[in-house]
């Protein structure tokens, strides 16, 4: 390729993105590969990325190497900046992309993206520097159906051509970008299903893996580093999957913490695993949750809203089960936390743990999936970004009216609900009540107290 052939950039922080976006490119979405030069762009926007392990380096990435022409680490080229945090100024970027265009080798040529949510640091940066540049946004995993964190620049906006996802919830259509117009392009599910097993395949052996029974998987997620948990509430979530296994019979599970979790979760785990009579491991190699449930094949997977959860259950029909999200959908703040649509498609959808039996850990067909989520997952995303999506107004004001009760109350909050003047809001004579950090502190330690007493009764 000469010096003013097109190049394609792919920025990817996970593994699951480089995952995503190579089946994407084997599907013909990104053209022929004689058209383009493509350039894998490894970003790592964690707390310390210096002690955890670039996508490339993971076990397994050899099987994706092939599609791209180079790999360039971001966080090598930009330090000592951070990438969770960095972006350039506006009169440096014409001299950022000089540099990166000469340190990278991209010759003076056009180049197209593409990245994750376009409000990432990095995704920032990138469509900064190159301001002249198509992009292509390729989705998180269950972020593709909430709607965007917030405004997109309209310079940034408009060079949006489309969004690319994987078709995890059938039937559900993503809200994100929507209000930009972007089109919604799925990912061939069979592609991201085979590059899975190139990856698994390419992994390497792993003495927990080649394991001849079928232990229960449990998924960590680190949510106390973005604050939704402290380390010791999130330490009693890992210790309720653990019981809840327990419970109905299990006697063996495999706790796969996140990578940038702290050691010592995994001793609470394996001291009441011994208690309980249940033999327990820890996998702390670094490979994706889907090459997991691949070779282990394991009898039930459990986690609070991983989207490994669907990945599981739509690739490759494993039972699954959720515990916490109650929790989370109390504790998710603002309203319009990004979160919140992920969390709300698996507490509707997948069962409860601590609530079912060993017969119900299925995921739903897909005309229950759209009865189920549709409206609701529409009316939470009017809720959460109103201003971006008035279109749906009509949608939440018919689900609130029809549906609202003790159970689907855990989706919204009535401050919200009166704010936007919607079914559910609370009577006039109590809109005065205010409602500051202080009283929603009291309000969950009323509530805690009360737990408390019930239980003991």
């Amino acid at each position: 390729m000469g010096t003013t052939g097109t190049t394609q950039l792919f920025v990817a922080c996970t593994q699951y993105a480089a995952v995503t976006v190579t089946a994407a490119i084997r599907s013909g979405l990104f053209g022929e590969r004689s058209a383009h030069r493509r350039v894998l762009v490894v970003s790592d926007p964690s707390t310390l990325p210096e002690v955890g392990t670039p996508l490339d380096r993971m076990p397994g990435f050899e099987a994706l190497r092939p599609e791209f022409d180079a790999v360039h680490s971001w966080n090598d080229f930009i330090q000592p900046f951070h990438p969770g945090h960095w972006s350039p100024r506006d009169q440096d970027t014409l001299l950022w992309e000089r540099a990166l265009r000469r340190t990278w080798g991209l010759g003076r040529g056009a180049v197209e993206i593409a990245c994750e949510s376009i409000q990432g640091a990095t995704a920032q940066a990138m469509a900064r520097i190159f301001q002249d540049s198509p992009l292509h946004i390729y989705a998180d995993g269950l972020m593709s159906y909430g709607p965007t964190r917030g405004p997109v620049d309209p310079s940034v906006g408009a060079r949006i051509k489309r969004l690319l996802y994987v078709d995890l919830v059938p039937g559900l259509r993503p809200l994100l970008l929507a209000e930009l117009g972007v089109e919604p392009m799925t990912v061939p599910t069979e592609a991201m299903k085979e590059t899975l097993t190139e990856l698994s395949r390419a992994a390497g052996p792993c003495a927990i893996l080649e394991s001849a029974d079928a232990p229960v998987l449990l998924l960590g997620q680190y949510l106390s580093a973005i604050g939704v948990l402290s380390p010791h509430e999130e330490q009693q979530l890992h210790l309720r999957m653990l019981r809840g296994a327990a419970r109905i019979g299990h006697k063996s599970v495999v706790f796969k913490p996140h990578p940038s979790a702290p050691p010592g979760w995994s001793r609470a785990l394996e001291r009441d695993a011994e208690h309980l009579g249940v033999e327990f491991r820890t996998l702390d190699t670094p490979v994706l949750a889907e090459v997991v449930c691949q070779r282990l094949r394991p009898a039930l997977i459990v986690s609070c809203f991983s989207t490994a959860l669907f990945t599981a259950s739509c690739l490759y029909g494993l039972p699954v089960a959720r515990v916490g999200t109650g929790t989370l959908l109390e504790r998710l703040t603002p309203y319009q936390n990004s979160n919140r649509v992920p969390v709300t498609i698996v507490d509707a959808l997948l069962p409860d743990l601590e609530d079912g039996d060993s017969g119900t850990w299925w995921f739903p067909g897909e005309d229950q999936v759209q009865d189920t989520v549709g409206d609701l997952v529409r009316a939470v995303g009017f809720v959460m970004q109103p201003e971006h999506h008035s279109d749906l107004r009509p949608i939440a004001e018919r689900y609130l009216s029809r549906h609202l009760n003790s159970h689907t109350w855990r989706y919204f909050k009535r401050q919200r609900l009166t704010r936007l003047g919607l079914p559910g809001a609370a009577p006039a004579r109590l809109a005065f009540v205010p409602r500051t950090v202080t009283v929603r502190r009291t309000a969950r330690r009323v509530r805690a107290l009360k737990r408390a007493v019930f239980r003991r009764a």
